[in-house]
């Protein structure tokens, strides 16, 4: 887990991808402009996502609330429903934004999950108001995930 405060001092290393530094900056500020996208009227909690394709292109999400709460959408799974509609399925790295101030927003753990679907040894950079943020795999956030390979396992029935 890495932490780098403001200057985007270097790039970061996770598996066999790497991020240079103006690609995390990149996705920083695209995180933090899709958040002011965000709608929200129930919980008042802003949340914006920014995801990297192998080829380098950023697919944006915020959070989309509902009255009927449960047909509520993350900011993560609309940057990942849009990528995966326009044919990508591989990612390099997501950077989720928040409006919290003392730490770093986490992805939920429906958003874990979904995160987890396309593997786990890819990016994901959670960020501050600040600009500041750290960096961990999806592995990191959702070691015991349930995958297709659960599907195929031996079971009573």
């Amino acid at each position: 887990c890495v932490q780098v405060l403001l200057g985007f001092e270097r790039g970061v290393a996770m598996g066999d991808q790497k991020l240079d530094e103006s690609s995390i900056r990149r996705l920083v500020m695209a995180s933090q402009n899709a958040k002011l996208h965000a709608y929200c009227p129930y919980s008042q909690f802003r949340v914006g996502a920014a995801l990297l394709s192998l080829d380098g292109r950023i697919f944006t999400g915020c959070n989309v609330e509902n009255s009927s709460y449960g047909l509520s959408i993350c900011a993560e799974r609309t940057a990942m429903v849009k990528a995966v509609s326009n044919g990508y399925q591989k990612f390099k790295a997501i950077a989720v934004a928040t409006d919290i101030r003392d730490k770093t927003g986490s992805p939920c753990g429906a958003c874990r999950q979904f995160l987890s679907e396309f593997g786990l040894d890819w990016m994901v950079i959670l960020t501050k108001p600040d600009l500041s943020y750290t960096c961990l795999t999806v592995g990191d956030l959702l070691p015991h995930h349930f995958s297709s390979e659960d599907l195929k396992a031996d079971r009573l029935h």
